[in-house]
């Protein structure tokens, strides 16, 4: 199995080099090659999720370094239940947020770390440095996923005042090989920051650079997995195959599906909801492909104008024209998301984060029976816009409890790639490497 760029410019390479170089070098997004034939795939879920995940990843790891290592990779990263719950009207929920960040982000960030940690080291003995823009939750699950590994050091950038308290919180109580900067900008200036630095090569220390974003394929192969999972899951339940509606914002989560479907699980209709970014919709409806700068909504974690992720999608179904007709998308204002969240006891039974809503109010609207709402965190990460909906307290869980005791530091920056590099060796200067602290500089 070799991984290709989307811009065809680049050579293809094996899955280990690919994850190593986050971004091909022609600037496109690795993807594979070709699809494993379905008949190499689990025909059935089982109920060891890990033991699963390691057998619909391995025919993509096919010749690679990593793929004598895929089952240990799976048990260890894969430590968490994976909940596919019943609710009414032919629907059901699956619940992505029982790791440790409470969001769907720990499935891909703890396989990746795992791959890094059995990867050989750089030849120089250089630390490899993860450059991770995140809008609320992937920067958490990097930093709990790469936290005191060795060999690896985080630099994670978000939009300043742009994630919730809580969300801040967890991307800013690491220490040592873990560092967080605050951006003057939004997440499309953080992710462009992190694409230049890549294009640049240009880096303090000269360490090799690698990303943890959904650019990273070896972010994506394991969202495959849960797809395929609840897939299985529900046609052994109810006979059919389902389809799914995804809370969308940078697509990667997306392409997850897109893929599970392509590998030959029964994956039926794919939805997409988004929040008052809609490029997607929009060009769904029958606009052209135009990206836009973002704006701030209650589902924060999907402000992003410049989703890098339809790059694979374009490339998956042969172009933007040919992937038009599917897709299938919406867009979801504030307010309705307020409202579904408000209603979701009463209607659903159910507490939903203002991400999850977004795909619950795209269900509502839609005819058809034998659908998942992806939910792509837990509620207790947005309790401010929460709890005033439901009228009470969630329930906080007990591995976020514990990052939200923990002390935080955080550095704010211009939105420049430049600014950046100078900032990370001043913390390496002064020693500190992102230690606890409740300074903002």
């Amino acid at each position: 199995m070799r991984y290709r760029s989307t811009r065809g410019e680049a050579p293809p390479v094996l899955f280990s080099e690919a994850l190593l170089q986050g971004l091909a070098p022609d600037g496109g997004l690795y993807v594979p090659d070709r699809f494993p034939e379905p008949d190499r795939f689990p025909a059935e879920a089982g109920s060891d999720y890990a033991a699963f995940a390691a057998a619909v990843l391995r025919p993509f790891l096919e010749d690679d370094p990593l793929a004598e290592h895929v089952e240990g990779l799976c048990r260890e990263a894969f430590d968490f239940p994976v909940p596919l719950v019943e609710l009414p009207r032919r629907t059901a929920v699956l619940e992505l947020f029982h790791g440790p960040t409470a969001a769907f982000k720990d499935f891909g960030a703890r396989f990746l770390a795992g791959c890094f940690q059995h990867l050989p080291p750089d030849p120089d003995g250089r630390p490899r440095t993860i450059l991770v823009a995140t809008s609320g939750d992937t920067g958490a699950a990097v930093a709990a996923a790469c936290h005191g590994k060795q060999g690896l050091e985080v630099a994670i950038l978000f939009p300043e005042g742009a994630v919730s308290p809580r969300q801040q919180h967890q991307l800013t109580c690491w220490d040592g090989n873990v560092t967080s900067f605050a951006v003057r900008g939004t997440f499309d200036d953080c992710q462009r920051m992190v694409k230049e630095l890549f294009q640049s090569g240009s880096w303090p220390g000269g360490g090799r650079l690698t990303s943890a974003n959904s650019i990273n394929v070896g972010r994506l192969l394991p969202q495959v997995v849960y797809y395929a999972w609840a897939s299985l899951q529900y046609r052994a339940r109810h006979g059919r195959a389902p389809g799914f509606i995804v809370p969308s914002g940078n697509v990667g989560n997306a392409v997850g599906a897109f893929w599970a479907q392509r590998a030959g699980f029964p994956v039926a209709r794919i939805a997409l909801a988004t929040n008052a970014n809609d490029v997607i919709p929009a060009f769904a409806g029958g606009g052209p492909w135009e990206p836009r700068p973002s704006v701030s909504t209650l589902a924060n974690a999907m402000d992003v104008g410049h989703p890098s992720n339809m790059e694979r999608l374009f490339d998956l179904a042969g172009g933007p024209e040919a992937l038009r007709p599917l897709l299938h998308a919406r867009t979801v204002s504030d307010e309705e998301i307020r409202e579904t969240i408000r209603n979701g006891p009463a209607r659903w039974g159910q507490v939903f984060c203002p991400h999850t809503a977004t795909a619950v109010r795209l269900r509502e609207e839609m005819s058809s029976a034998d659908l998942v709402v992806v939910a792509t965190a837990h509620p207790a990460k947005f309790e401010q816009i929460v709890e005033p909906l439901v009228g009470h307290p969630v329930e906080v869980p007990p591995a976020l409890a514990e990052l939200l005791a923990r002390p935080t530091h955080v550095r704010v920056i211009e939105p420049t790639a430049d600014s950046l590099r100078t900032a990370w060796a001043q913390e390496r200067t002064s020693g500190r490497g992102g230690g606890p602290s409740s300074e903002v500089e």
